[in-house]
């Protein structure tokens, strides 16, 4: 079967949605306002849809992975962020290095789990 796809945009939850809009503009996505309860975030060629719903176990299991030409200096970006000072329940993990390449992980406020990730070449 031949896709000829032209994007993937997963679709996340949000148990807070104006926090979690301020906290993915500060992040440097831009969001469109497609209606009250959603929005889509882009950065380059890839989005998301961002949803004013929350499902605990969904959103507690949700995991997306974002690849990066470089995990070090996309790590030093978003440390200078402070985003877990600003943002009740958003963490971020440094860099550590695996077999396949090199990841950071970041929690939004809703608990949405982010890898940020560069593969060996």
């Amino acid at each position: 079967m031949q896709h000829n796809a032209k994007s993937l945009r997963p679709f996340i939850g949000a148990k807070d949605f104006e926090l979690s809009r301020a906290f993915y503009r500060d992040l440097g996505f831009i969001e469109i306002v497609l209606s009250a309860d959603m929005s889509v975030f882009k950065t380059g060629a890839m989005a998301f849809y961002l949803q004013d719903a929350y499902v605990k176990d969904w959103v507690d299991n949700t995991m997306l992975f974002l690849e990066v030409d470089n995990v070090t200096h996309f790590w030093d970006e978003l440390a200078a962020l402070n985003l877990p000072s600003k943002y009740p329940g958003a963490k971020v993990t440094p860099p550590r290095t695996l077999d396949w390449g090199r990841e950071c992980f970041m929690h939004d406020p809703s608990g949405i789990l982010w890898h940020f990730g560069e593969f060996n070449e």
